[in-house]
């Protein structure tokens, strides 16, 4: 599975990475997972690089995540599984709102041509006052979505995955959901989109 899984903070999408990665490994899917869009990075850097990566200027900002949205565009086309958390849908809404303010991000479509058409855009949402409530709960150590901002980022992912091109889309709302409900949501939702491949290796799990 080629996914691109995006969605507002606190909507899960860190979740829904983390337990196909726990899936897939039960079952020999290695998938290549690259969750590491939002500034900071959560996945790979140390908390000293975090620290410093926020105080970077937004140009440089900004040129960081271009070189990274281009260079996994490539490893889009490279796995056979892999998970993107974010990725240029994210960029999309929060370069412009909280990274660079008054800068527009550009190439988005762009990049969309060069994906492959099996890829899989997984859109998150959630109700405002869930996410307020998980915000509350459960505080990041860098929150990048303001609770003044929510209902209004929450329009933005979905204008933006509906401007998107790519052709295979599906949209979750994880409000009532744990984090188990949500895996076997999206693989019941995934199905009519997968590949030939995919279908074969969940047929071959059931059998």
């Amino acid at each position: 599975m080629k996914l691109i899984i995006v969605g507002c903070e606190y909507t899960g999408v860190t979740t829904l990475c983390e337990n196909l990665i726990n899936w897939g490994n039960k079952r020999g899917i290695n998938f290549h997972l690259d969750d590491h869009f939002t500034i900071p990075d959560r996945q790979q850097l140390s908390p000293e690089d975090r620290a410093t990566i926020v105080t970077l200027s937004p140009s440089l900002k900004q040129r960081w995540q271009q070189m990274q949205i281009v260079y996994h565009v490539r490893l889009m086309n490279i796995f056979d599984h892999i998970l993107l958390g974010g990725f240029h849908i994210e960029e999309e809404v929060y370069g412009p709102l909280y990274y660079y303010p008054g800068s527009a991000v550009v190439g988005s479509r762009q990049f969309e041509t060069e994906l492959p058409k099996d890829g899989i855009l997984v859109h998150l949402t959630a109700r405002p006052e869930v996410i307020e409530a998980r915000m509350e709960s459960h505080p990041h150590d860098y929150p990048v979505v303001k609770k003044e901002d929510i209902t209004m980022v929450l329009g933005r992912f979905h204008d933006e995955v509906k401007a998107s091109w790519l052709t295979q889309k599906l949209e979750i709302d994880t409000s009532g959901l744990t984090p188990d409900q949500l895996l076997q949501t999206f693989l019941d939702s995934a199905k009519p989109l997968m590949s030939t491949r995919d279908l074969l290796l969940l047929a071959n799990e059931k059998a």
